[in-house]
This record gives C-alpha cells, sequence and structure tokens, in this order.
C-alpha cells in the first residue's frame, strides 16, 4: 500500500496530490493512504457555492485569515487551522456501484479505533447542529471528524477531517460562514481530540489513522513533497 506523508507546498498543489492518488489506484490497483495537515483554509462545499450570501461567506473566512477553497466533495465549510488532521484512502474497485456503505462503516469504525488509542472515547455520530452536517461522523464532547467518498470507475475515495486543536478558532470563524450559508450551526457543537482526552499533537494523530487504516498491508512510503 502507498502511504503517502506531508503536504504539498501550497494548497492547490496539496488537493491535486489527493486526487492523484484516487486516480493511480484507479490504474494500478494498489491501494493508498495519506493522513496530514493541510494549509490553513476553509473548504467549502458546492452546495455552498450556491448560496446567495456565498460572497459573505468567503469574506468572513478570509477577514479571519482563512483562504477560502471550493472542493468537489464532501458537504458544508470545514475549518483547517494547519493543526486540524486530514486523511484520505484509496481502494481500486471491480464494481463502482457495489459497496458504498461498506467503506463508510469500515473507514468510520477505523477512526474511531484509530481515537480510542489515544485515549479519545469516541463514538459514532454528532450533536445537533453540528458543522459539515452527515450520516458518518465520530464524536467525543463534540463533534470530532466527519467522512465524505468519492468514487470513481474503478477506485473510490474515502476521506474526512479531525480536528486536533484550536476548537475554539473553528467555531469562532464558522459562525459567520454559517449563518452567511444559511445551515444551522452551534459552535459548542465543535469537538476536539485535546479537549477529549487525547494529544494535541497533529502528528500523532496522523500516525494513528495510518496504523489502523494500513493495518497489516506492506506500507511503500512517499513524501507528498516530491508528488507536487
Amino acid at each position: 500500500m502507498r502511504v503517502i506523508r506531508g503536504r504539498g507546498p501550497d494548497r492547490v498543489s496539496d488537493r491535486e496530490i489527493t486526487a492523484a492518488m484516487l486516480r493511480e489506484t484507479g490504474e494500478t490497483g494498489e491501494p493508498a493512504f495519506r493522513a496530514w495537515t493541510p494549509h490553513r483554509q476553509i473548504a467549502f462545499g458546492r452546495r455552498d457555492t450556491r448560496a446567495s450570501r456565498y460572497d459573505e461567506a468567503v469574506a468572513a473566512a478570509e477577514s479571519s485569515g482563512f483562504p477560502a477553497l471550493e472542493r468537489s466533495v464532501g458537504g458544508r465549510a470545514v475549518a483547517y487551522t494547519g493543526t486540524t488532521v486530514a486523511f484520505a484512502s484509496a481502494v481500486p474497485l471491480d464494481d463502482s456501484r457495489a459497496g458504498l456503505d461498506e467503506r463508510y462503516e469500515a473507514a468510520t469504525t477505523a477512526v474511531v479505533r484509530a481515537l480510542r488509542t489515544l485515549g479519545v472515547p469516541a463514538r459514532r455520530g454528532e450533536p445537533p447542529k453540528s458543522y459539515c452536517p452527515g450520516d458518518h461522523s465520530v464524536q467525543a464532547g463534540g463533534k470530532l471528524c466527519g467522512l465524505a467518498q468519492r468514487v470513481r470507475k474503478s477506485s473510490a475515495l474515502v476521506s474526512g477531517v479531525v480536528v486536533v486543536t484550536d476548537r475554539d478558532e473553528i467555531a469562532e470563524v464558522l459562525v459567520p460562514i454559517y449563518d452567511a450559508i444559511d445551515v444551522p450551526f452551534d459552535p459548542e457543537s465543535v469537538g476536539s481530540v485535546d479537549t477529549a482526552g487525547g494529544p494535541a499533537d497533529p502528528e500523532a494523530v496522523c500516525r494513528a489513522l495510518e496504523d489502523v487504516f494500513v493495518d497489516d498491508a506492506t506500507p511503500r512510503l512517499e513524501d507528498a513533497s516530491d508528488l507536487a
């Protein structure tokens, strides 16, 4: 299994690394995984961009020092502070019409297991009015992680975001953003690994996720800076 560590030199190239990972898994049949800390940003979903006050949401993000980026997968706006961990697991497919729910279940279970190894009492689900609300989430004293999935003809990507620390900053910046895109949001719904009893260490979270997702596969390590 390919295991990619680190991030690209900028937000656009970093996103392309994950897109290429998904594409190459489909071409070669080799699964791949990466867990890393993306650059500081607010990643908006497609539905966000159709909101009548989307320009206000972007302005609110950027006035707080969060560059705005639009993503093609996932739900609503998510904040990355620089300590926030993202992960992506690419798997080859024989039939793109099968296995969607099973992949979500396996990935959610893996996130719960990884966080529990760090001392976090993680469980499935999310509080009401959470950021990026969805059916596939993990919580512990607030929402810690949300998952999304992208399916192509010969590969699928299950990805997610884990709030490690900076929960107050994330909650504060998302309040005006969610108001502008007209989505209910309770800032108290934001959790983090450190406030749930785990380490305030993004690298520790990356390695815990990597250990569980890679499991007993043989990792082939690559550096993201070499792929950008």
